[in-house]
């Protein structure tokens, strides 16, 4: 089987997330376009890179796990895909455990937190939800820094 490009990838990310727009009410796809930008620029492999693409994917609805499964993806990019997967009332501890034990997974969830909690993004939103979600953040990012 031949895998995707990355480029057949990101059009399906692109297409798969195209109506969806982020808390400030952005389009979706920039988050997207930000992730793997940031995957690419911290060194990432293009395994990574695709897994930045579908990141949320399955978490949104854009795409299905019996999409995933069938799609042309190294087993790594989708591994990652699922390990980035959070699941209905899974614990940020679980979740970060998952993701480090995953390989590649925590550069793309690094690349996500970065663009989550940029400035810019968060001054978009109201100072309740800024405050929840900057808290958020820093607390995924000091349970991926955990041994």
């Amino acid at each position: 089987m031949t895998l995707m490009t990355l480029a057949e990838v990101e059009a399906v990310a692109r297409a798969a997330h195209a109506t969806q727009t982020d808390k400030a009410g952005r389009p979706y796809v920039e988050h997207l376009e930000a992730v793997a930008g940031g995957v690419r620029e911290r060194g990432g492999s293009a395994e990574q890179i695709a897994a930045a693409w579908l990141h949320d994917a399955l978490e949104d609805g854009a795409l299905t796990p019996a999409w995933l499964d069938g799609a042309a993806l190294s087993p790594l990019t989708k591994a990652i895909v699922l390990a980035l997967t959070k699941h209905e009332g899974e614990s940020p501890e679980s979740y970060a455990q998952r993701l480090r034990a995953t390989p590649g997974a925590v550069l793309v969830k690094q690349s996500d937190l970065a663009h989550n909690a940029d400035p810019r993004r968060l001054a978009e939103l109201d100072e309740p939800t800024r405050a929840r979600l900057t808290a958020k953040y820093a607390h995924m990012r000091s349970l991926l820094a955990a041994p």
